[in-house]
């Protein structure tokens, strides 16, 4: 259960947020905020408004909620009139109300129209990105627990990868160990039409394959209805094999990706490897409070262009074009590593820093760890070694 002084300290910060921005309250429904304003993910509403005590409306199950949630007041779901009420009773006439409208369906959008007719709806949702994107100490305690699955996972990698596995077995074989360890399964993504599998298991020409997956590897996936991730391709010997890696434990996740073979890639690979290791590393050294995160993706591409690298830099025919992504309870959270987001850093925010290269019918190397903002540096959560492994 999230200790009520947790989730007491997250309300306080929204609600100020909100007196600061003249909005009356917050009426809550998507999973991820409700689980980190309330402490449980079943289905319903959480209304907090700008003063006062929030209220959990629960749907389905009740009896969960109240199990799960340190909160004081859960009422069931009893009718759109019933929901009406209770807001028109705790904020003024015609106030301001926030939702969720990055993620809310249009339908939705529209019945809260009619049913708040006699208030202003307006979007809430990068006020509480922008709060969620700094994690406080249970927070980063939490995720540090989750990176003990990842290193387990990668450790277990290290021991059963063979020549001639698939990449669909032997992500199997990584996926049910870490489930065994208490990986929740489920990654959650806040993205329109984004979704993500445990992650990315893939071996020669398939880590080069393009998807519409956000990110620098995509994978063929085994079939056009889900089109990325590990298919049927076979590990080869002097092949790189990519294992990208989201582990998730009580809701917190972290992301991390190592690169294995069996026998030696080709010398060029290994270097850029060797490069994407010293950019994580310089990095880590220069982020620090204050900094902003384009700062960090434009010294990232100046150490690329020096090691005459840029070609391949996070995809090859189609780019993308950021280098780090915030992880939380969702893997696509604030800060981005990216040019244009000037967002300085803050002490606790939490984000995966991933250099990779893409070379075409070759593979993929690089690397990926999760870190926190210390107050002068970058602080590793995920621990395995850096190298490239050599089965």
């Amino acid at each position: 259960m999230t200790p009520i002084e947790e989730l007491q300290n997250r309300i306080k910060k929204l609600q100020a947020a909100m007196r600061e921005k003249e909005i009356g309250g917050a009426l809550l429904i998507q999973r991820a905020d409700l689980f980190y304003f309330s402490g449980t993910g079943q289905n319903g509403h959480l209304f907090i408004p700008a003063e006062g005590e929030p209220t959990l409306i629960i749907k389905k199950s009740v009896t969960r909620a109240q199990q799960e949630s340190s909160l004081d007041k859960i009422i069931p779901f009893s009718g759109w009139g019933a929901l009406v009420d209770l807001i028109e009773k705790t904020v003024s006439p015609s106030s301001v109300l926030g939702l969720e409208l990055d993620v809310l369906p249009a339908n939705l959008y529209f019945r809260y129209r009619e049913k708040l007719k006699n208030h202003r709806l307006v979007d809430i949702s990068n006020i509480i990105r922008q709060i969620r994107a700094v994690k406080s100490d249970y927070e980063i305690g939490q995720m540090r627990e989750t990176a003990t699955i990842s290193q387990s996972v990668f450790n277990y990698a290290k021991n059963i990868i063979r020549e001639g596995m698939t990449e669909v077995e032997l992500a199997g074989h990584l996926e049910f160990h870490a489930r065994t360890l208490g990986h929740q399964g489920a990654v959650r993504m806040r993205g329109f039409n984004q979704e993500l599998y445990f992650g990315h298991v893939l071996t020669g020409d398939n880590a080069t394959t393009i998807s519409f997956f956000d990110g620098p590897t995509g994978g063929s996936g085994l079939n056009p209805s889900f089109p990325q991730g590990a298919g049927a391709n076979v590990i080869r010997e002097n092949e790189p094999i990519l294992i990208d890696f989201v582990s998730v434990l009580r809701g917190y996740m972290v992301d991390q990706t190592r690169i294995f073979c069996v026998g030696k890639p080709p010398l060029h690979l290994h270097e850029a490897h060797r490069q994407a290791v010293k950019i994580r590393d310089a990095l880590a050294e220069m982020g620090k409070p204050g900094v902003k995160c384009s700062a960090l993706y434009e010294k990232a591409k100046e150490l690329v262009n020096e090691a005459g690298l840029s070609n391949h830099f996070m995809g090859y025919v189609e780019r993308v074009n950021f280098i780090g992504h915030g992880v939380g309870i969702e893997l696509d959270e604030l800060p981005v590593i990216a040019p244009g987001f000037d967002l300085p850093l803050e002490e606790g925010m939490v984000f995966a820093l991933e250099p990779k290269f893409i070379f075409p019918a070759e593979g993929t190397v690089g690397i990926e760890d999760t870190f926190a903002v210390g107050s002068d540096r970058l602080v590793r959560l995920t621990n395995f070694s850096a190298d490239l492994q050599i089965i």
